[in-house]
């Protein structure tokens, strides 16, 4: 095959929208759970515990990723993850995701390649794969992922249940996508792991459900930020969340950061999104294993920082 004959060489106008979908979807492995997967007007997915979690996000090309930050391969990666980290945040296992996309038809194939590598690599890690989707033409690169969950038999973790006398704790650091984000921001190079936890976070997908065997009451993913995630949980339960600033775990990288560029990195651990590591409340006994303590829970309404408001930057929001 000549090089003017490679698809990998043209653009998706030019190889149109269903050689693009068996592109994405040849020689694909998916899990047991997976009995039909693309290619018929609808997938067949095992749902054992009669039950399906289900959730949905989007990410618009110069409003959730940047391209001149981020691969394809990264944005493909990131928008599984994000999706991934609220199935997980309902304590359940993922089974699925749907993929759809819109993208110019000057998009060269090479790129879609690399996103839908990205997608699949990303559906491997948390044990799940791409089980169908839509692509469409359009004026820039938009995803709109569905995914879908099991609860494997146990009831879902709600933002409504933490009580008054529970623990609040994290499963992993925060701040450290929002200190990527400012570094980019900022064009340094100096600390590239945080550069990268900006393109594709990296949340442990079996935090969820080792959270719900644990008891968790309530619990929600990190996409916004500390405060206003908690916020979140604060105002579904009615309690007060008390966060203690010391507690809160900061990277020495994060830390040196904000060091270089002026910032205190408790404002990125607190205000910064996008980490998609789990917040949840526990009784005091029943924190699992590699989650942190940061705060308590108490009657009263609203989130404090080591007792007062929090004056910092306190979450992202869409508009």
């Amino acid at each position: 095959m000549s090089q003017a004959d490679d698809p990998a060489t043209g653009t998706v106008g030019d190889l149109g929208e269903f050689a693009l979908i068996g592109r994405a979807t040849a020689g694909r492995i998916h899990p047991p759970s997976v009995a039909i997967g693309p290619g018929d007007d609808a997938a067949v997915i095992a749902a054992p515990d009669s039950r399906v979690v289900v959730t949905t996000d989007m990410l618009v090309e110069g409003r959730h990723f940047r391209l001149d930050w981020s691969s394809h391969h990264d944005v493909g990666r990131k928008a599984i993850a994000q999706n991934a980290a609220d199935i997980a945040a309902m304590g359940a296992r993922c089974t699925g995701f749907l993929v759809s996309m819109s993208c110019p038809s000057t998009t060269a194939v090479s790129d879609v390649d690399a996103l839908t590598a990205g997608l699949w690599a990303e559906a491997t890690r948390v044990g799940a794969s791409i089980v169908g989707g839509d692509v469409t033409g359009g004026d820039r690169l938009v995803l709109s992922i569905t995914a879908l969950g099991d609860l494997e038999g146990r009831p879902p973790v709600l933002r409504s249940g933490a009580r008054p006398g529970d623990v609040l704790a994290l499963s992993g650091p925060t701040g450290r996508s929002a200190a990527g984000w400012a570094l980019y921001e900022a064009g340094s190079a100096t600390y590239p792991d945080l550069l990268a936890a900006h393109r594709v976070p990296t949340p442990d997908p079996a935090d969820g459900p080792a959270a719900a065997r644990a008891g968790a009451s309530s619990m929600c993913d990190v996409s916004d930020g500390v405060i206003g995630d908690a916020g979140h949980l604060s105002a579904m339960s009615a309690v007060r969340l008390d966060i203690s600033a010391a507690d809160m775990e900061i990277p020495e990288d994060v830390v040196q950061a904000g060091i270089e560029l002026g910032v205190d990195p408790l404002h990125w651990a607190l205000g910064g999104g996008e980490d998609h590591v789990l917040l949840a409340t526990f009784a005091s006994d029943d924190v699992p294993t590699g989650w942190r303590r940061i705060g308590s829970v108490s009657a009263g309404t609203g989130v404090t920082v080591d007792g007062v408001r929090w004056e910092g930057p306190a979450a992202w929001t869409s508009f």
